[in-house]
């Protein structure tokens, strides 16, 4: 482990402490290698091309050919269409749904989970298209690289790769 020291004014210093205690950190040691791996995690999901939009990642090299993604949004589901246009592509990308949670949050909104793995321009063209569903409103995305390389192999003729995060 490799230690180093920054220099913060008082106010930034103050709002880290802030944020610290709000996300229940034992120490800024954690939050910062926590906002550092995000961070990073974003960058090198980039392609070439630049960011989607709410990734919240700048331009990048594309590091990260394969990604689970967490894509959560609200919508109201007496809106039979949307309803409709959110399971079709569901059903269309079914070789990049892992799973999906649908949580009622009242009468009228749902809130629905979806997880998504696959290459990652691909779950990034997904999840965009998901929370970009006429109807769907409070859509966020949460993107992880993934490492892939080596980690294939068989279990009673059944091949498969194991995934694990990156940073």
């Amino acid at each position: 482990m490799q230690r180093f020291t920054i220099s913060l004014d008082d106010a930034l210093a103050q709002q880290f402490d802030a944020f610290i205690a709000e996300h229940g950190y034992d120490n800024r040691s954690e939050a910062v290698r926590d906002l550092i791996r995000s961070r990073l995690g974003s960058a090198s999901l980039v392609p070439a091309d630049g960011p989607a939009k709410t990734t919240g990642a700048r331009k990048g090299r594309g590091e990260a050919p394969w990604c689970v993604a967490s894509v959560s949004y609200v919508y109201d589901h007496h809106e039979q269409t949307v309803t409709a246009r959110v399971l079709d592509l569901q059903h269309d990308h079914h070789d990049l749904v892992i799973t999906s949670l649908h949580t009622h949050l009242d009468h009228d909104h749902c809130l629905e989970t979806v997880v998504l793995r696959g290459p990652t321009a691909a779950v990034q063209a997904c999840a965009q298209q998901l929370i970009a569903l006429r109807g769907v409103r409070h859509g966020n995305i949460h993107l992880v690289p993934l490492d892939a390389a080596g980690r294939t192999h068989a279990h009673g003729g059944h091949a498969h790769t194991h995934f694990r995060p990156l940073n």
